[in-house]
């Protein structure tokens, strides 16, 4: 298989996660076009792709450095933006359930954004893309152990800010 083959069958298999990861990283929806540039860069790279690492983490990290370089150019760097939030799905609940629980998502949100960036970066990672540390290590450059602590302390600096939520699974499923 080519290259050209390969990164079509990537592009298959994870544009949906590029995407996503891409507008919790960047707070907007209109991500498109970075998702075409990650992809265009791992096709001018795969040569250096050795296989080392999966190939979902390779793309991410190239989407995180290419949401960094946009930021960088656009002076922007807002995560998780109100708007963002306005569409919340509701499988059979009742409208008083779907108002409690885009509540909750807001205040969520709202805290996340006043998270240190290196905070934000472990919690989308680990906690909503659910990733492992090692993964996040990898895409971040950084180690396991690093990856670990931050979201340790990432955790308790969105405790101390949401209050409500007793531990991290309950805070993390109102984020998915």
């Amino acid at each position: 298989m080519d290259r050209q083959e390969s990164i079509k069958r990537l592009f298959e298999l994870y544009c949906d996660d590029v995407f996503r990861y891409l507008v919790y990283y960047t707070g907007s929806r209109d991500v498109e076009d970075m998702v075409q540039e990650v992809f265009i860069k791992a096709l001018k790279a795969y040569e250096t792709f050795a296989g080392r690492s999966h190939p979902k983490t390779w793309l991410l990290t190239i989407a995180r450095n290419t949401a960094i370089d946009f930021a960088r150019k656009n002076r922007r760097w807002s995560l998780l933006p109100e708007s963002w939030l306005t569409n919340v799905q509701a499988n059979e609940q009742t409208p008083d359930e779907i108002v409690t629980q885009g509540e909750e998502k807001e205040q969520l949100y709202a805290a996340l954004s006043r998270l240190k960036p290196n905070y934000r970066e472990v919690l989308i990672l680990r906690g909503i893309k659910e990733l492992s540390a090692a993964q996040t290590a990898e895409i971040l450059d950084c180690s396991e152990n690093k990856v670990n602590v931050t979201m340790h302390r990432a955790m308790k600096a969105l405790r101390a800010q949401m209050g409500d939520y007793a531990d991290e699974r309950e805070l993390i499923k109102h984020v998915r």
